[in-house]
C-alpha cells in the first residue's frame, strides 16, 4: 500500500510515491492521481484522522485512509478539539506558530496550511512572453492567468500534464510558487554582476535569476548535493540560461568559495530550513521535523549567512530567505546577523519589490522585512531580508 510505505517517513512523500508508482506500472494516470490524492490528504490531517479512528479496527492505514474519504465526502463530523489536534500539527509546531504569530492568525495560518497548493509558473522571460505562454498553454488546453502580484507569474487551474506542454518542453516557463519568485527577487540582480545563489537546490532561483540579468554577467551556483546540480543543468539547458556556472561544495566553508571573497555584487542564502511556509505542498514534513531538527538548523542557517556575508563585495547586497513560518529561522537570525554586522543596511523589501513592477498587500513587507503568508498571500509561506554591505573597504564584513 503506498501510504504504507509514505509513513514510514524514510523519504519525502513525493519521492516515495514516486518509486511506488514506478514499481506499479500498471496504475493509470488517473488511478495515480487518486492515489496521490488520498495520501497527501492523510499526511495533512493525519493526527486528527488518527484520533478519530481511535477504537476502530483494522490496520492502521486503512482506518486513516476511510477518515480521508469521509471528510472528502463531506461526512466527516468533528468534535471540538484542541487547536494542535484540530489541525494536524504536532504539539511544537502548533506552539510555535500561537508563539510567532498570535493565537487568531496561527489559526488562520493552521487551516490555510491544510488545503492543497496551487500550481504557479515563471515565464522565461529569456524566451516568451507572459502572453505568449498563456496562449501557448491554452493552446494545449491548460488554462493558466497572470497573477497579479508579480509580473511574469502565472497560476494554472488543476493538476494538467504540464511537462507535455509546449510551453514547457520548449523552456518558456518553470514551476515556480509566487513566494519562490518573490523571494528571488528581492535580490534584484542587474546585467553583467557577479551574483551567488549559495544554496541552489535544483535551481528554481537560479534560474531567475538568470533570467532577470538577461544571461550575462554570473550566476554562481553553489550546493552540497551534486545530484540537485546535476537536475539544474538539464533545467539550464531548457531554459536557455547561458551565464549560470553550477558549484558542488563540502560546505559553506568550501576553499572554492574563497576566490569569490568579497567579489559579489549579491549574495542569495535560500536557507536550509524546516520549510513550514510549504506544508500545503510537502504536509509529510511537520511529522518529519522536530525542535532538534530546528535546533539544528538555526545553527546552520547563522554558519552559512557568517561564510556568505563573506562573499559580499563593499556596496553590495546579501540577501537571506526561507520558506519557514517560525521566529527562530526568522525574525530571530535577522536580528542575530545584524548584532554582528551593525553597519550593513537593511534595505525595505517592498521598495525593492515595488520598483521591479511588485504589488503586495502593505502587510507583506511593513516593517522592511519580507513576509508571505499562505492565509494571505496565498502562495508559500516565505520570509525574506536584503541588506546592504558599507561600501568603504575597511568596514565590517
Amino acid at each position: 500500500m503506498a501510504l504504507a510505505e509514505v509513513l514510514r517517513f524514510e523519504a519525502p512523500a513525493d519521492a516515495a510515491l514516486r518509486a511506488f508508482f514506478r514499481r506499479h506500472p500498471s496504475l493509470g494516470r488517473r488511478d495515480r492521481g487518486e492515489i496521490a490524492e488520498a495520501v497527501f490528504d492523510v499526511l495533512r490531517h493525519r493526527r486528527l484522522y488518527a484520533h478519530l479512528a481511535r477504537g476502530a479496527v483494522g490496520p492502521l492505514e486503512a482506518r486513516l485512509l476511510a477518515r480521508s474519504d469521509e471528510r472528502r465526502a463531506g461526512r466527516l463530523s468533528l468534535p471540538e478539539l484542541p487547536f494542535a489536534l484540530r489541525f494536524s500539527l504536532p504539539d511544537w509546531l502548533a506552539d510555535a506558530l500561537v508563539a510567532g504569530h498570535g493565537a487568531a492568525r496561527a489559526e488562520s495560518l493552521a487551516a490555510a496550511l491544510l488545503q492543497p497548493a496551487p500550481l504557479d509558473l515563471r515565464v522565461n522571460t529569456l524566451k516568451a512572453t507572459p502572453a505568449q505562454v498563456v496562449a501557448s498553454l491554452a493552446a494545449a488546453g491548460i488554462d493558466a492567468q497572470p497573477l497579479p502580484q508579480w509580473p511574469g507569474a502565472l497560476r494554472v487551474a488543476g493538476k494538467p500534464a504540464l511537462e507535455r506542454s509546449a510551453a514547457f518542453e520548449s523552456g518558456w516557463c518553470e514551476v515556480q510558487d509566487l513566494g519562490s519568485q518573490l523571494a528571488a527577487a528581492l535580490v534584484a540582480p542587474r546585467r553583467g554582476q557577479t551574483v551567488v545563489d549559495l544554496c541552489a537546490g535544483a535551481g528554481g532561483k537560479t534560474l531567475a535569476l538568470a533570467a532577470a540579468m538577461r544571461s550575462t554577467g554570473q550566476v554562481y551556483a553553489c550546493d552540497v548535493s551534486a545530484p540537485r546540480l546535476l537536475r539544474m543543468r538539464r533545467r539550464l539547458e531548457r531554459c536557455g540560461a547561458t551565464n549560470v556556472q553550477p558549484m558542488a561544495i563540502a560546505g559553506e566553508r568550501d576553499p572554492r568559495l574563497e576566490r569569490l571573497h568579497a567579489r559579489a555584487d549579491a549574495v542569495l542564502v535560500d536557507a536550509p530550513c524546516t520549510g513550514t511556509g510549504t506544508l500545503r505542498r510537502n504536509p509529510d514534513l511537520k511529522w518529519r521535523t522536530g525542535p532538534d531538527e530546528l535546533a539544528r538548523l538555526v545553527e546552520a542557517q547563522r554558519s552559512i549567512l557568517s561564510a556568505a556575508a563573506a562573499l559580499v563585495r563593499p556596496g553590495g547586497a546579501l540577501v537571506y530567505a526561507t520558506c519557514s513560518l517560525l521566529a527562530q529561522e526568522n525574525d530571530e537570525q535577522v536580528a542575530w546577523f545584524e548584532a554582528r554586522h551593525p553597519d550593513w543596511q537593511r534595505r525595505p523589501a517592498g521598495e525593492v519589490l515595488e520598483a521591479q513592477g511588485a504589488r503586495l498587500d502593505p502587510q507583506a513587507s511593513a516593517d522592511g522585512l519580507l513576509r508571505l503568508l499562505p492565509d494571505r498571500d496565498d502562495c508559500d509561506g516565505f520570509f525574506a531580508a536584503r541588506w546592504e554591505r558599507p561600501k568603504q573597504q575597511g568596514s565590517e564584513g
